[in-house]
């Protein structure tokens, strides 16, 4: 029989590696497409449409330390482990843009959409699709809702004002799926100082199993309620 701190040794280093690839592989092995609509309170009027340039997949796992532990102070198996590591979550950035408009030139831009204050939108919608990387496959619309309703992140904005500090605001939904980055900025005007907040980046947390959960239908088929005249 082996020695068991020298077979312990190697299954925290089989442990290690499969957690590296788990988070470069899961990360890596999907292109992605994402857009994102504003839609107006005013049924009549169109939402606005926007194509992000570039999602940027970052798999993170914070319970990698927690199972490293467990297994090191034989909390549990090396095979009990494996349940932990479904709780992974992919985050996917999105900083950059362009409007979707037909009136429009096509050009990237930075984000700067300004979400407060106004009372126009009914909520920001964020539509995401995937395939395999590599594949000549139409993109699939990933099976999972992105929203996020005005009055969750006005709610947060005004807590926000009654804040000093001048460093950038981050607001989520409630079933913290989707986050927004925002630029606070102030605008002196003839009669007061105006605050102004401004979207600067999003970020999608997704479950790891989830990534091959595809709805029926094109990305057509889900951009058609939201695409400009």
């Amino acid at each position: 029989m082996g020695d068991p701190n020298s077979r312990k040794k190697q299954a925290l280093n089989r442990l290690r590696a499969q957690l590296r690839k788990k988070k470069e592989s899961l990360a890596d092995q999907f292109d992605f497409k994402m857009y994102i609509a504003f839609v107006f309170k005013e049924k009549k009027k169109k939402s606005a449409l926007f194509e992000v340039s570039e999602v940027i997949p970052v798999m993170t796992n914070n319970y990698e330390e927690n199972i490293l532990k467990g297994v090191r102070d034989s909390s549990y198996s090396l095979e009990s482990s494996l349940e932990l590591l479904q709780k992974d979550v992919v985050q996917l950035h999105a900083p950059r843009y362009q409007s979707m408009r037909r009136d429009v030139i096509g050009c990237t831009q930075e984000m700067d959409f300004i979400l407060w204050p106004r009372n126009d939108i009914e909520k920001i919608v964020c539509l995401l699709f995937s395939r395999w990387k590599e594949s000549d496959e139409p993109f699939r619309p990933v099976q999972a809702r992105f929203e996020f309703h005005h009055g969750d992140y006005e709610s947060q904005f005004l807590r926000a004002l009654s804040r000093k500090d001048k460093t950038g605001v981050v607001v989520n939904n409630p079933n913290q799926s989707v986050f927004l980055f925002i630029d606070r900025q102030h605008l002196q005007t003839p009669k007061n100082k105006a605050t102004i907040f401004k979207l600067c980046s999003v970020c999608l947390y997704l479950p790891q199993e989830q990534l091959t959960h595809w709805a029926l239908g094109t990305v057509e088929d889900h951009l058609r309620p939201y695409l400009p005249e």
